[in-house]
């Protein structure tokens, strides 16, 4: 059997997450910031006698009564599969026992994932299931060949109107910032207060690097990532209406791309498809979609079938909330 230990010790944590290929979002300040936003993180090694076999950064958020709280694992658990239904298992245990969570709910880094009796496919997700996953290991040329033939020409038009800068003090965040609410007013979604992105670059450090394409001395667009040993993520990205003209995005976006290839990453992930342009200029950078294997859920309350009825409604009076301020 394997016996569970929190971890306090941030560089014993990390070391494990990349030496072992986890994702962005287990990583220890991503916890952070969570935790500086309403959440909770907790971190929990899954022990074989001295081995560690499993790493889980797990995210509680308290709910209203009768609810208590959510437990939540982004692109998580990092388990060996042979330890992953009890690890799962015995995690459910411990937010149940610990927090009095509602579910625990698991969106794994994993294109095929076994849960164990007693879990259940949600009808609710925090991540999209459904990406583009780039190969990093192919040579540029064939990157570039998997390519919507506009999108190699928009790289190439582009390329030669921009001007790509990495983002490294506050200034930088506040043009990033800005370009995102203008891009967002023109989408129509919602945004995080500043700190929240403030809180970020500061907690994640190293493994959220941000780079700006500028027109001349405008700025004119934004890609902010995620990443670990082996996997990027896009977090972030937006552009004013300058920036829709020279198609930046596109010069940006592959700019990023062979940069992180050269620091010997492996995998480069959209963030998520979604309806809309932006899914539309996604796909024209491989022909080839990634599902991800879901969002699943260990029931841990009664109240378990309200909670997921409910939460798609609680989640658009948020919203409309939001929209008016």
């Amino acid at each position: 059997m394997i016996e569970l230990q929190r971890c306090s010790d941030k560089e014993q944590w990390d070391d494990y997450i990349l030496e072992n290929g986890g994702h962005p979002l287990q990583l220890w300040g991503w916890g952070q910031v969570k935790t500086g936003h309403g959440w909770k993180a907790e971190r929990v090694f899954a022990y074989d006698e001295d081995e560690i076999v499993g790493a889980a950064q797990i995210l509680i958020r308290r709910l209203p009564t009768p609810f208590k709280s959510f437990a939540y694992i982004p692109r998580g658990p990092l388990v060996e599969d042979k330890y992953s239904g009890e690890f799962l298992n015995a995690l459910a245990s411990l937010v149940k026992r610990t927090h009095h969570s509602v579910a625990l709910s698991v969106e794994p880094d994993e294109i095929d994932f076994d849960v164990p009796e007693g879990w259940v496919r949600s009808v609710n997700k925090v991540l999209p299931a459904e990406t583009i996953l780039l190969d990093l290991n192919k040579s540029e040329s064939d990157l570039l060949a998997d390519m919507a033939k506009k999108t190699r020409q928009y790289i190439r038009k582009s390329a030669a109107d921009v001007v790509i800068k990495q983002v490294k003090n506050r200034e930088g965040i506040d043009i990033c910032l800005d370009l995102y609410a203008q891009t967002s007013k023109r989408a129509g979604f919602n945004t995080h207060d500043r700190q929240y992105y403030l809180d970020v670059f500061l907690q994640m450090q190293d493994h959220s690097p941000i780079y700006l394409a500028y027109d001349g001395e405008e700025p004119v667009a934004f890609l902010w990532l995620a990443m670990s040993e082996k996997t990027v993520y896009e977090l972030y990205g937006g552009m004013n209406e300058r920036g829709q003209e020279l198609r930046a995005n596109y010069a940006l976006k592959w700019h990023v791309m062979k940069k992180v290839k050269d620091w010997g990453l492996e995998r480069y992930d959209f963030g998520g498809l979604v309806a809309g342009g932006v899914t539309t200029f996604k796909q024209g950078w491989s022909a080839d979609t990634t599902l991800f294997a879901g969002t699943f859920d260990k029931p841990l309350s009664p109240l378990y079938s309200v909670w997921t009825k409910g939460l798609p409604f609680a989640k658009k009076a948020i919203q409309k909330v939001r929209r008016r301020k």
